[in-house]
C-alpha cells in the first residue's frame, strides 16, 4: 500500500462528517472536484472503497465505519503536537477554536473575545455556536481547543471549571406584570414555551417546574431566546430566560420579567476542555478572562451572583 497523505486523512474525515460532497469541499476550502480525486485516490491506494455513493448523499462503507475513528485518532494526535508547540510558547498564541451555546454566544462573546484580543491582538480566535451535544462531540474528535456550556456535563475525558452562575427569570405578556409570579406548581400549569429539544435550557426549565422530558407540551418549540420573547409579547404563553439576555430581549417585546421566589432556577456555566491537551494551562487563563468578562457583563447590567446556585445538567 503507497503512503496515506495527512490531506487525504482531513478530506476523508470531512466527508465521513458532512456525507456530502459538496458540504465537505466547503468546510475544507477546496473545490468537490478536487475532494473527489483525494477521496478516489485514498480509496485506491488502500484497494477498498470507503463510501457509498448515492445521489444526494454517501455513507461510510462497512470498512469506512472502521477506518474513521482511526482517522480521527490520528489528526487529532497531530493537532495537539502543534498545540504542544504552541503551549511552550507559553503565553496565548495562534489558533483559538471556542465553542458556546447559543443561549450564552450573543450576550457573553462580543465581551469574551474583546478582553482576549486585548490580551494579545494576534489571537486568531474561531468560534462555533452550537448545542451542548455537538459541541462535546467536536471537543472529543478535537475540532475544538474548548467550549462555554452550562456545567455539569460529566464526560468522561473533559476538565470541567465552574465560571459563575445566573438565576432564570419569567417572562410573561405585559398584561400580567400586576400579578404575583407564579408558583412552580403553577407554572407546571401554564403555557410554558420553550427551546427546541437539544437545548441546554430546555432541560433546566423542565425540571425547574418537574416537568418529565418526555412529557408532552402544547406550546412552541423555538430556535432561539428571542423567539420565544416574541411569542410572549403576543400573548402565546410564558417562558424562562437567563439573566443575561434580559437586556437584550426584554424590550423587544410587550413582556415584563420577573424573579421567582426563593430558591430560585439557575445555571451553573462553565468552561470544558480534554483532559489531555498540552493547551490546559492557557486555557485556564483563558477561563479566567470569561469569568472576568461575566463579571464586568453583570455589573453593567447590575446583576448579583445567585448563592447557592444549582448545578442543572446540561
Amino acid at each position: 500500500m503507497t503512503n496515506l497523505t495527512f490531506k487525504q486523512l482531513r478530506y476523508f474525515e470531512a466527508l465521513a462528517r458532512h456525507g456530502h460532497f459538496g458540504h465537505a469541499a466547503e468546510s475544507c476550502s477546496i473545490s468537490q472536484p478536487a475532494l473527489s480525486v483525494q477521496i478516489r485516490e485514498l480509496e485506491q491506494a488502500l484497494g477498498t472503497l470507503l463510501f457509498d455513493r448515492g445521489a444526494r448523499q454517501v455513507r461510510l462503507t462497512g470498512f469506512g465505519e472502521e477506518f474513521a475513528p482511526r482517522v480521527r485518532d490520528i489528526l487529532r494526535a497531530v493537532d495537539e503536537l502543534g498545540d504542544l508547540a504552541r503551549a511552550s510558547q507559553g503565553g496565548l498564541v495562534g489558533r483559538l477554536r471556542i465553542g458556546v451555546i447559543p443561549t450564552i454566544a450573543p450576550y457573553l462573546l462580543p465581551a469574551i473575545i474583546s478582553n482576549l484580543t486585548a490580551l494579545n491582538a494576534d489571537l486568531d480566535i474561531r468560534v462555533r455556536e452550537t448545542l451542548t451535544p455537538r459541541l462535546i462531540q467536536e471537543l472529543a474528535d478535537g475540532r475544538l481547543d474548548t467550549a462555554i456550556v452550562a456545567l455539569p456535563v460529566s464526560e468522561p475525558g473533559l476538565s470541567e471549571v465552574a465560571l459563575f452562575s445566573e438565576n432564570f427569570l419569567l417572562v410573561r405578556p405585559q398584561a400580567d406584570c400586576d400579578m404575583p409570579p407564579p408558583s412552580r406548581d403553577a407554572l407546571r400549569d401554564m403555557r410554558l414555551l420553550l427551546l427546541e429539544e437539544g437545548h441546554c435550557l430546555r432541560d433546566q426549565a423542565l425540571s425547574f417546574c418537574d416537568i418529565q422530558p418526555n412529557q408532552p407540551q402544547e406550546g412552541l418549540d423555538g430556535s432561539s431566546l428571542s423567539t420565544l420573547v416574541q411569542m410572549v409579547g403576543v400573548g402565546i404563553g410564558v417562558t424562562l430566560i437567563p439573566e443575561m439576555a434580559v437586556p437584550a430581549l426584554a424590550g423587544s417585546a410587550p413582556v415584563c420579567v420577573s424573579r421567582f421566589a426563593d430558591p430560585q432556577p439557575s445555571r451553573t456555566i462553565g468552561m470544558v476542555w480534554r483532559e489531555t491537551s498540552p493547551l490546559a494551562r492557557q486555557l485556564t487563563q483563558i477561563a479566567q478572562v470569561v469569568r472576568r468578562s461575566a463579571q464586568t457583563l453583570r455589573a453593567a447590567q447590575g446583576l448579583q451572583t445567585p448563592p447557592g446556585a444549582n448545578n442543572s445538567p446540561a
